[in-house]
């Protein structure tokens, strides 16, 4: 038995109100969160100096030590290149440590946005319709599961990665050690591996931070940006990727370019994983009044129905995201021919 309108409009308005009120307890939390980050980022920044003038010391003494590297004894020679080392190590923690506050730092801060739009969109909790009330809920409540989403792929992709890569450092520093003592011509070949290694993985971790929120966003914009991304996936995925941006020369809200970074990142990783296609055209045209985005491959393509069927979450996400904001949104796909999803936004110029 359906409730009356008046009762039903009640009802509404008590579920935005508690959500209005879980949305101002996180953000609560997320500012004293960000303070936090602050203040550690600015002790970190400090340590970095100081091991860095330190390590400025120990290399000027291995030069030292290395010039005088016969007459030295072993011990002496084994003490100073420990300590570089230890120097070093250290140098690499903090700095990792600095960016990795700097990256949580610009999230939390895009994120306690997000939450005061989040509020300003719930209203005041009363004397809305409950059409109105309705709307502000569906914003709101995508824009959490938004931001919890990206925290868990996240969390997976740092256990997954960088962090099970640390773990296999400390393991190899660990024989490299223990061989110094018995076979110093191993132990350096074990250094020599876990460089390279490490070398490895801290550009895995760059293309990890791009891709999570690449920095040219922000300082170069939305052209620059695509085109570097979509040089760096195609020398990953061999695939033959090519994006043309087209129109005015303009920085676009920064919402906007958000959007339509992350829908190209997600579109291009579906046809890579999905369609199994060779070529991939990406297509960006920035008008007085809107922009245009499109993305097309030859791969095999899929039913209409998919989408509707509960198939796509990245593009069905997409789509929301471009028609909450006014926009225009397609995919023209059939088996054996390709897709092809363009859309287009409404810019405020």
């Amino acid at each position: 038995m359906a409730l009356p309108a008046d009762d039903q409009a009640q009802v509404e308005e008590d579920v935005l109100e508690n959500l209005r009120q879980e949305i101002e307890d996180e953000l609560d939390q997320s500012q004293r969160e960000l303070k936090e980050i602050a203040l550690m980022l600015e002790q970190s920044e400090v340590e970095v100096d100081k091991l860095a003038q330190r390590n400025a010391t120990i290399t000027s003494h291995l030069q030292q030590v290395q010039s005088q590297f016969e007459e030295m004894p072993r011990a002496d020679i084994r003490v100073a290149y420990d300590a570089a080392l230890e120097s070093q190590q250290r140098m690499v923690v903090m700095r990792g440590q600095v960016e990795k506050l700097q990256g949580d730092k610009q999230h939390l801060e895009r994120y306690v946005e997000v939450l005061r739009k989040a509020i300003q969109a719930s209203g005041d909790g009363s004397g809305g319709s409950s059409s109105n009330g309705g709307g502000s809920f569906a914003v709101a409540e995508m824009m959490i599961q938004a931001q919890e989403a990206e925290r868990q792929r996240l969390s997976r992709q740092m256990h997954d990665g960088p962090a099970q890569a640390l773990s296999n450092f400390i393991l190899q520093t660990e024989i490299a050690m223990r061989l110094f003592e018995v076979d110093q011509t191993k132990a350096r070949e074990e250094l020599s591996n876990l460089k390279s290694a490490a070398s490895t993985t801290f550009q895995k971790v760059r293309d990890f931070i791009f891709d999570l929120r690449p920095m040219m966003l922000d300082d170069l914009g939305l052209a620059p940006t695509v085109k570097r991304y979509v040089d760096a996936f195609r020398e990953k995925s061999g695939l033959d990727v090519n994006a043309t941006v087209s129109g005015q020369d303009k920085r676009l809200e920064n919402y906007l370019e958000v959007l339509v970074f992350r829908s190209v990142q997600e579109l291009l990783n579906n046809a890579a994983q999905h369609s199994q296609a060779a070529q991939i055209k990406v297509q960006i045209d920035i008008t007085n009044n809107d922009v245009r985005v499109s993305v097309e491959d030859n791969g095999r393509g899929f039913e209409s129905t998919a989408i509707t069927e509960g198939k796509g979450l990245g593009i069905k996400l997409i789509k929301e995201r471009v028609e909450m904001l006014g926009g225009n949104f397609e995919i023209d796909s059939a088996l054996g021919q390709g897709t092809k999803v363009s859309y287009s936004v409404p810019t405020n110029s």
